[in-house]
């Protein structure tokens, strides 16, 4: 049989990675290409989506080339993105009208200030909090502030997108404007009920609907690119998915009351909670998680601000550490007795606490703790905030949780792996691979072109961490948490 290829490119907030698979799904080769940081005077922060598609571009084409494989045997392309990042571009020329808005920039919360009127009416709808972490007030503040934008729009030549739809814009010449499900359902303009986005949403935020892409399934067809010539003949783009989106897909959490966390700078927890939204009532966000093979699939999620970003605190500001796996070596020196708590409300205290008055703090400290006691106390708080969020989305959706499947580069550390199953009272799995958004998306792009199966799934082999702490010092622990935290919350 003739070696057949899948390609995807996973679009981060850092940089762009492209990562070739093989047609038994593994990976054979990862490049990858970072981009600039612009942050302005004012904090705001950007990127140029034009340097951003030439980087797409370099690492699909380096991807293949240091490979040395048949171009033409590339048969598929997925495409995960950084969510929540905002641009408006030309119809016409597909030039950026101005630098894309990213999804940690909070310059339009003055937008949001002003409709706060609405923010019922809004998460009614969307089933998300009226915030500028969105981009339909980042769309709306683009308008507000480019002339460009808004005679672009009032001649039906503008485009108002996240970086998937422009990715999309470009890799097919202009020739397919679209988005999936999981990104049109973060950009608080879509109704979750329905699938389409709201005509009344997008006239609270100024936005006309006629600027924003089609919805598409998550595997449906997203045109064909040659990526500028490169290869000798078009392949199908046929999966798109919000990176947070595809590493649940990757993780193989396709049934109800499945849940992964992703451990980064910050932390994204998704729960599957089934073919109907759930709307929570306890801090969480619901959101589309993907449509695949013609079937809706909706989550609850939770999004915290620091969480290895903690680690770096230790690290760069307070020196306590000159690298970060010193945190599990320090954790295990420290005394267990020790009850000393970090509560991270560096910016505020996000998911399931939304108290933006809200600052860090340091409870419960002894005369013996030390060092290694502190640096416990920083890397524990990690799973203490995920503990918070899981417990929220449980009493959500009515589900038990069994198992939390995790990923990203926190997970190699064993105490945080130990301590968030003990603290959940669930077994917690760590994938041996660590690319879950990249594998998400090529695996989805996979099954849409009859390459792989089902069975791609059972490739990925987990370490399991099983709870190890009996029930009374889990709740003691625990309770010792909620009441730090309480400490700091805007009473």
């Amino acid at each position: 049989m003739d070696k057949k290829y899948i390609l995807s490119l996973d679009q981060s907030t850092q940089g762009t990675k492209a990562l070739l698979f093989d047609q038994s799904g593994a990976l054979l080769m990862r490049r990858d290409k970072v981009h600039r940081q612009m942050i302005s005077q004012e904090g705001w922060v950007s990127h140029d989506p034009e340097e951003i598609y030439k980087n797409s571009l370099e690492v699909l084409r380096k991807v293949i080339e240091d490979s040395g494989i048949d171009r033409s045997a590339v048969v598929s392309l997925g495409i995960s993105n950084q969510r929540e990042t905002s641009l408006a571009w030309d119809r016409v020329s597909g030039k950026p009208v101005d630098s894309a808005i990213v999804w940690q920039c909070s310059r339009s919360a003055a937008i949001c200030e002003e409709l706060k009127d609405r923010a019922q009416e809004i998460r009614g709808v969307t089933g998300m909090a009226l915030s500028p972490y969105f981009p339909a007030s980042k769309y709306a503040w683009i308008l507000k502030h480019r002339k460009s934008a808004r005679e672009k729009m009032e001649g039906g030549t503008l485009c108002l997108g996240t970086i998937d739809s422009y990715l999309v814009y470009r890799l097919t010449d202009g020739k397919v404007f679209k988005t999936d499900y999981s990104n049109a359902s973060r950009t608080q303009l879509m109704n979750l009920r329905t699938g389409k986005f709201e005509d009344s949403l997008c006239g609270i935020f100024g936005i006309s609907t006629d600027c924003l892409p089609e919805i598409e399934d998550s595997d449906g067809c997203y045109g064909e690119t040659d990526l500028e010539g490169f290869l000798h003949s078009p392949v199908p783009i046929q999966t798109v998915l919000g990176d947070s989106h595809a590493a649940l897909f990757g993780q193989a959490c396709l049934n109800k009351g499945m849940t992964k966390v992703t451990y980064g700078t910050g932390s994204s927890i998704m729960m599957n909670v089934g073919e109907k939204p759930v709307f929570s009532q306890n801090g969480v966000v619901s959101s589309v998680g993907f449509k695949m093979d013609h079937k809706m699939t909706y989550v609850l999620e939770g999004n915290l601000n620091y969480t290895g970003a903690v680690i770096t605190w230790l690290k760069k500001d307070l020196k306590m550490i000159q690298d970060d796996c010193e945190t599990e070596s320090l954790s295990y020196e420290a005394n267990p007795a020790d009850r000393t708590y970090l509560v991270p409300a560096f910016s505020g205290l996000s998911a399931p606490y939304w108290d933006s008055s809200a600052r860090a703090a340091v409870m419960g400290m002894s005369r013996t703790t030390g060092r290694a006691e502190f640096v416990k106390a920083a890397l524990s708080c990690i799973a203490y905030q995920i503990t918070d969020v899981v417990k929220a989305m449980e009493t959500d959706a009515g589900i038990c949780l069994k198992e939390l499947r995790a990923d990203g580069g926190p997970t190699k550390n064993r105490y945080l792996m130990q301590l968030q199953s003990d603290l959940l009272g669930n077994y917690v799995l760590v994938p041996d691979q660590e690319e879950l958004s990249g594998i998400g998306a090529a695996y989805g792009a996979g099954l849409a072109a009859g390459l792989y199966d089902e069975r791609i799934f059972e490739r990925i082999n987990r370490l399991a961490y099983e709870p190890l702490m009996g029930q009374p010092e889990r709740e003691e622990l625990y309770e010792g948490w909620k009441n730090a935290v309480r400490s700091v919350l805007d009473k």
